[in-house]
């Protein structure tokens, strides 16, 4: 604007000099004044323009900043709308697992019942009980109806006790007996059975044996002897030995009933 000033007066020195009317004079300072208002008006338009320039950047880095939250936002939703999918799909596994456990137990009350009801004659004349041992049903029959004293061979009155017991147990599908022949604390040294292990052991395969030719699937029978040490009662009284004196025919569990240990497979192979 300064050097506008200047030529103004330096041209309006010259006009007067060289005698230029003052209509003409007039004119030309009109003209630089016009100038002079264009370019202040044009340099408030630049500044202007420049503050704009600085608004709009800093706007878009404010901008561009809010885009990367909003990325990080959508990972972050998309990561727990994955997580919460997952934890939904575990949450369906396991509702799914417990509702086939749940009908499991109650197809296992079920046979409970059916054979305590089938029982029910023997169990009131004396003949058997029926007790459940760690989640096991276990049919007991004392060896003082089955077996004469320090013998294997079974008695009249046990073959016909062991007949009926046969024919509740051929009626049951898919599940496992085990005979469990067990003995009170006197020791016995005989020919034949040198020890309790040996006569709770024949004890028990006789009764297998026995339950097969009866109609019970053999690929469903098993035979153990605990001897002495598995005592139902204290040896200290004579009516301790005699219940100790039994057999036991245990429901076993189906594989299905039994926990599932394949989060184990891995560890296991590491110790071998």
């Amino acid at each position: 604007m300064r050097k506008l000033i200047i030529l103004g007066c330096a041209a309006t020195i010259l006009l007067a000099g060289c005698g230029i009317p003052e209509e003409e004079h007039n004119a030309a300072l009109k003209k630089i004044e016009d100038l002079e208002s264009k370019l202040d008006n044009a340099t408030s338009a630049n500044k202007k323009a420049k503050e704009q320039i600085a608004e709009l950047k800093a706007e878009n880095q404010r901008l561009a900043a809010r885009l990367i939250e909003l990325g990080e936002d959508v990972n972050k939703l998309k990561s727990d709308k994955s997580t919460l999918a997952s934890d939904l799909e575990e949450a369906k596994r396991l509702a799914e697992e417990l509702k086939r456990k749940q009908e499991l137990q109650q197809a296992r009350l079920a046979t409970f019942r059916n054979m305590l009801s089938r029982f029910s004659e023997m169990i009131n004349s004396g003949k058997l009980r029926v007790r459940i041992v760690r989640g096991r049903m276990v049919v007991e029959m004392s060896s003082n109806i089955l077996f004469p004293s320090g013998k294997a061979k079974l008695t009249d009155e046990g073959q016909e006790a062991l007949a009926q017991v046969a024919s509740v147990l051929a009626t049951i599908p898919d599940r496992d007996f085990q005979v469990a022949g067990h003995t009170d604390n006197v020791p016995i040294n005989t020919a034949k059975f040198r020890s309790n292990w040996e006569l709770s052991t024949e004890r028990s395969v006789t009764v297998v044996k026995f339950l097969q030719d009866a109609g019970v699937d053999a690929v469903h029978l098993s035979a153990a002897g605990y001897a002495e040490y598995q005592p139902a009662a204290s040896n200290e009284t004579k009516e301790g030995k005699a219940q100790n004196r039994r057999i036991e025919i245990v429901l076993m569990p189906n594989l299905d009933e039994l926990p599932d240990l394949s989060s184990l497979e891995s560890e296991a192979k590491q110790g071998n």
